[in-house]
């Protein structure tokens, strides 16, 4: 039995609603770029040159449990808070007058239609503008990152992020950046502030999320694209 037309777009309307649902329900893939960086598990055999310490075996003459190597796990304290506020009031004002006697012609008064011809203009323009901006963020908690570069000057390139599941929402931080070796505490931390070219993003998924999104046609109706 041939399938109607309005039959057919009706299926491929609920095939089409079937996949973004599937789509949808979908765990977010893994970002390669913030994996964590592991140790390098190939070891080079010691050169025979009588010395009985060699920094390619691993040995630590003292133990030290700051991060120092590719792989080696640091924890940074995320301290970040900021504030900013601007105000900004302009006020101008300007007032022209001009005025220009009638011409005497032969002694007499020029006049047009019975009066003076006297010339004579006045202006006034004014505005008044006022604005003001304020803004503030805070960011407060912990996240254990891995060492994925040593540079040549000792400092570590360091980047990690951390995944949380809670009821049907999902909360994800992700930092990376330049940490120095004499920054980092005895504990094995360091603050946020102390991380150069820094790149820290804070993000949720889930009912939460979608709940404080605005819908696809109110951000129509907000944005540069709509005329009125």
């Amino acid at each position: 039995m041939p399938i109607l037309p309005s039959a057919s777009r009706l299926l491929a309307a609920a095939a089409l609603l079937a996949t973004l649902a599937g789509c949808a329900m979908q765990p977010p893939r893994d970002d390669g770029n913030w994996a964590a960086t592991l140790p390098s598990e190939d070891v080079a055999p010691p050169p025979a040159d009588g010395s009985i310490y060699h920094d390619a075996q691993g040995m630590e003459l003292f133990a030290d449990p700051r991060a120092h190597r590719v792989g080696d796990i640091l924890t940074i304290v995320l301290v970040e808070s900021t504030q900013a506020s601007k105000k900004a009031t302009t006020s101008t004002s300007k007032s022209d007058k001009t005025a220009i006697d009638a011409p005497t012609l032969l002694g007499q008064t020029l006049r047009l239609g019975g009066k003076d011809a006297t010339i004579g203009t006045n202006g006034d323009r004014s505005f008044d503008g006022t604005g003001s901006s304020s803004q503030s963020n805070q960011l407060t908690g912990e996240i254990t990152v891995t060492v994925a570069k040593r540079l040549s000057n000792g400092n570590l390139l360091v980047r990690g992020e951390k995944w949380l599941t809670i009821n049907q929402g999902q909360e994800l931080v992700r930092i990376a950046g330049i940490v120095r070796p004499q920054d980092i505490g005895q504990d094995n931390t360091v603050d946020s502030t102390r991380v150069a070219d820094a790149r820290i993003a804070y993000t949720g998924r889930g009912t939460l999320a979608d709940a404080n999104t605005r819908g696809w046609l109110s951000r129509f109706f907000n944005s540069k694209w709509m005329p009125f």
